[in-house]
Parts: structure tokens; C-alpha cells; sequence
């Protein structure tokens, strides 16, 4: 299952996936995760100290590894320069599986041990002075993009993502990469005015979108959100002991963290897992296309000097059966 984790900046996002993929972890799932926020903190929120988080390896300094075994030997793509961060797969592409090694995760993640098992942490790399000016940071985050559209995930299987704040995940196709998205929302107007803007921009695009309410501190808090919100509100998470330990570097062992808000995790995880039956790869496909066409015509193709329609396989749909035959 694809998920992400979404909401505008301090709503506590990075705490909440990081608090998600502990309790995936606790349950013996295997685990992917990703930081995509322009801010890089979910690392530390995992619990590593400063300098082990500084010298987890960046995605967007890898790209051209990335492109070039994704590419694979698909006739469509004739160099690795011509991808971008939109090009979907086509036949003799690599497809990435969760649990493999490859060496795209030799490269670009690492494992990180959690009291409850052990997941591979990926981070796109923070936006430094070198970029200050001269990059947007959705070109770091194009190598995210790019693995989710050759990812094969099965049930049972996670890759968690957290993406970057407010509603910057629309500026690519991103967005539409996911089985469900956890919006993280506090009990207050400014709280709820990503979800508004989230919920207009993915209307139209089969996106599953669930409000995790934040700081929540009563019944008013809920009722509030409710009204805002209506059925997307899924569970809410109020103050954590636990939490506060844990960002002052010294987290319990998970099995402390309390009782409601272990409840609430489960109930992600439920939600998370209902979605794969409504998967429709043949969507997925489709998007990944769309989205792939707009950035060509928009920019891609004076780039790359190269016309980038030309690598859509219309006869290639992804699915979880390539897993065992590309």
C-alpha cells in the first residue's frame, strides 16, 4: 500500500507518519519510508541523532542512478537523460518491489532500527545554499515521483511518504500515486483550509482522502472537525506523553505510547489496508500518462530535446503481476 501524509506546515505530519510507520513496524510489516518534505525531519522523528540523519543518502543527488536502472532496457526511453521525473514504465522498464534488494535501495536507503522491527528510510535530501536560486525542490522530489510510477506493492506491504507541506505535492502528478492520504489537520480554521484545498484539486482524480485530526484536546476539538470535515475525519490524536519524550530525544518503548492513540494508529492501518480492493491499476496507468503528457508539453520536451510522448507504452498497464515476470 501507497500512503501518504499530508497537511500544512507544523500540523504535525512528520510526527504522525513517523508515529504509523512504528506501529507498522510493531506488526512485523515491511516498510518503506519516505521523507519528500523540503523540511527533512522525519529521520530524527525515527529516532536518529543528528549526524546519522545528515548523512542518510539523498535521493535527488542519485537521480541518475535511479533513471538509469528504471530505465532498463525499454526501447521507448533512448537515454536516461531523456526521463524526467513523470516517465512512466513500458515494457523491459525495471519495476521496484518493496521488499527486494536493487540497487536503487543500495543506494538511496538505509535501515533504521525501531523497537518494534526494522524499516528502510529514504529521504530526498534537504534544499541547500547550492540550490538557493537556481533549483526548485520539486527537482529533488522528481525522484520520488519517478520510483512510485515503477513501484510494485502488494498487501501487506508499505511505503509510507511524507510529503512536502500545504498543497506543493499538485505542482507534479504526485499526488495521485498514493491508495490513501492521511491529511493531518488541526481543530482550527487554518487547520482545515489544506484539507478544503486538497479536496478541490483531487476531486477529479480517485484520490482517497482521510483527516487525521491533531492536537485535539475535547470534544469541541471533534465536533469542530466534524462539522469542517464531515465523514472524511477519520480518527483524532490528542496530547501524547509519549511523543514529547520522544521529541526530546529520548522515546519509550513503543508498546508505551497510549492507549487511544495506539487505537488511532490501528484504525490508519484498517483504513490503509480497505483500499486495496478498489485498486484500479488500469487508473493508475492512466494518470501516470496524463500527467506524464503535461509535463512534456509544458516543459519536458524543450529539455530533453526529445519528444517525450513517444516513451507512453499504450499497451503497458502496471500491475502487481509484473512483479514476478519484468
Amino acid at each position: 500500500m501507497k500512503i501518504a501524509f499530508v497537511g500544512k506546515g507544523g500540523s504535525g505530519k512528520t510526527t504522525l507518519s513517523s508515529l504509523f510507520i512504528r506501529h507498522l513496524a510493531a506488526v512485523g510489516a515491511p516498510v518503506v519510508a519516505i521523507d519528500a518534505d523540503i523540511n527533512q525531519h522525519l529521520g530524527a522523528a525515527l529516532g536518529l541523532d543528528d549526524d546519522q540523519a545528515a548523512a542518510l543518502p539523498a535521493m535527488g543527488e542519485r537521480l541518475q542512478l535511479i533513471k538509469d536502472y528504471l530505465r532498463g532496457c525499454n526501447p521507448r526511453i533512448a537515454s536516461a537523460e531523456t526521463m524526467i521525473k513523470t516517465t512512466p514504465p513500458g515494457e523491459g522498464s525495471r519495476l521496484l518491489r518493496v521488499q527486494e534488494d536493487n540497487p536503487v535501495f543500495d543506494a538511496c536507503a538505509r535501515p533504521v532500527e525501531l523497537d518494534g522491527g526494522t524499516v528502510r528510510l529514504m529521504v530526498t535530501g534537504p534544499f541547500t545554499d547550492a540550490d538557493l536560486g537556481v533549483a526548485c525542490y520539486h527537482s529533488k522530489t522528481g525522484a520520488v515521483e519517478l520510483c512510485l510510477n515503477h513501484l510494485v506493492d502488494g498487501r501487506d506491504e508499505y511505503v509510507v511518504v511524507d510529503m512536502t507541506a500545504g498543497s506543493d505535492s499538485f505542482a507534479s502528478g504526485m499526488f495521485t500515486r498514493f491508495d490513501v492520504t492521511f491529511l493531518v489537520a488541526e481543530p482550527t480554521r487554518k487547520g482545515v483550509s489544506v484539507y478544503r484545498q486538497y479536496k478541490e484539486y483531487a476531486r477529479d482524480f480517485g484520490v482517497v482522502l482521510k483527516v487525521v485530526g491533531n492536537k485535539v484536546q475535547g470534544q469541541d476539538d471533534i465536533d469542530f472537525l466534524r462539522a469542517e470535515v464531515g465523514d472524511d475525519l477519520l480518527v483524532t490524536v490528542g496530547h501524547s506523553d509519549w511523543v514529547r519524550s520522544m521529541e526530546k530525544g529520548r522515546p519509550p518503548r513503543f508498546d508505551l505510547l497510549e492507549d487511544a492513540n495506539r487505537r488511532s494508529l490501528h484504525m490508519l492501518q484498517i483504513a490503509a489496508d480497505a483500499t486495496y480492493e478498489l485498486r484500479d491499476w488500469e487508473r493508475y496507468t492512466r494518470q501516470m500518462v496524463h500527467f506524464h503528457l503535461k509535463n512534456a508539453t509544458s516543459w519536458g520536451n524543450e529539455r530533453t530535446g526529445a519528444d517525450l510522448a513517444a516513451q507512453i507504452d499504450p499497451g503497458f498497464v502496471l500491475n502487481e503481476r509484473l512483479a514476478a515476470t519484468v
